[in-house]
């Protein structure tokens, strides 16, 4: 029997972002036909997101297997859990390991039991209220308004390059038809509504795009440098209340105050990364970990001045037309080129809320580059 092609899809009335449906004889995507995966491939680093459903009871040996397989230099550089749990790192609560696969996070909200091996599991979605300068009320809260957590790009940035893919798996997932207002509280008024929990996306390309001539002139040949340990150097800090960045009061850690650390670890990154399959430029900024920039002119940007100038080259990219929240449904593996997007986590749950997903990244075995010509 001839078994169905790989179908690529546009998801309808987004920025970005296709749907997958799978050859019919194949249930496990990591077990795709070599042409097949090409597709897949070229698909994900085309459209940014790659949304396949049906895949509740995909393995976590089959999702790291998948992941790797996407990026075959990133195998033996998994080695960020140790940095990411620190005591002082602000993403120290953010999921366990999966006993039997090391390279998959459990993330969600609330208590599981017997998962993976393990008896209790006690989980915590990630809210704004602990991170922003300025979080919204409790009632605002209850009445479904929220923020984007945190922009960024899944990275160590210490040490450990960035992963060209991370895949996240829905496993049990709230309603989507309970909703939720994304609030800026920029003074610009603008909302997305989503559902409860949705994950944000936006496209690095399009962010270059909205650049003025002047501005991505100076985005292709600009260099961010990152704090080291810079998850807990800005342990203390707070975030504006886009998410984009963090506001600058100067509680940082000292670089004294930080775990040991070498200045040839610290992760200098151009500014705009190119797509190797579109040739496109994409602007690619961890803004919360944005420590110093250097122009092409040789002007320097320290913090506070770094921040200011991440904020305004990353900020029309987050404009609601330029989002695609993706609202949850049970079994849904999302699949995104994490050098050609920033994400965001979104949503609060409160005691009795319920969530569980898997993810996997794994640092590359090379910095992305930016190819002007």
């Amino acid at each position: 029997m001839t078994a169905s092609l790989l179908q690529i899809n546009p998801l309808e009335n987004a920025p970005l972002g296709a749907k997958v449906t799978l050859p019919s004889d194949v249930t496990d995507p990591s077990k795709l036909r070599e042409e097949d995966f090409q597709t897949l491939l070229r698909a994900l680093k085309t459209y940014q997101v790659l949304v396949i459903p049906g895949q509740k009871n995909l393995s976590p040996k089959s999702q790291y297997e998948l992941t790797k397989r996407c990026d075959p230099t990133c195998q033996g550089n998994y080695g960020h859990s140790k940095e990411f749990r620190h005591e002082k790192s602000v993403l120290r609560a953010d999921g366990v390991t999966v006993p039997t696969q090391p390279q998959v996070q459990v993330l969600g909200q609330g208590h599981h039991h017997e998962h993976e091996g393990m008896m209790l599991i006690d989980l915590k979605h990630p809210s704004h209220v602990t991170f922003h300068k300025d979080p919204l009320s409790i009632e605002e809260i209850a009445k479904g308004d929220t923020r984007y957590y945190r922009w960024h790009i899944d990275s160590a940035l210490y040490g450990l390059s960035p992963p060209v893919v991370t895949t996240l798996l829905g496993i049990n997932c709230p309603n989507p038809e309970k909703r939720q207002r994304i609030r800026y509280d920029d003074g610009s008024g603008h909302t997305k509504n989503s559902a409860q929990a949705a994950t944000a996306f936006i496209s690095g390309e399009n962010a270059f795009n909205l650049l003025s001539d002047e501005d991505k002139e100076l985005a292709l040949g600009a260099i961010v440098e990152y704090a080291p340990h810079p998850y807990i150097f800005i342990s203390n800090a707070k975030a504006h209340s886009t998410g984009l960045t963090m506001i600058s009061e100067n509680k940082e850690l000292s670089f004294d105050e930080l775990p040991p650390w070498e200045p040839s670890k610290v992760k200098r990154l151009p500014m705009v990364w190119t797509n190797p399959v579109t040739g496109k430029h994409h602007l690619q900024i961890h803004g919360a970990c944005v420590y110093k920039i250097e122009t092409a002119d040789g002007k320097v940007y320290t913090l506070e001045k770094a921040r200011e100038l991440t904020y305004r080259l990353m900020r029309p990219a987050i404009d609601p037309e330029n989002v695609y929240t993706h609202d949850w449904n049970e079994g849904d593996l999302v699949m995104f080129h994490n050098q050609g997007v920033w994400h965001s986590v979104t949503g609060e749950f409160d005691d009795k809320g319920k969530r569980l997903m898997h993810q996997c990244n794994i640092a590359s075995g090379f910095d992305p580059v930016c190819r002007k010509d």
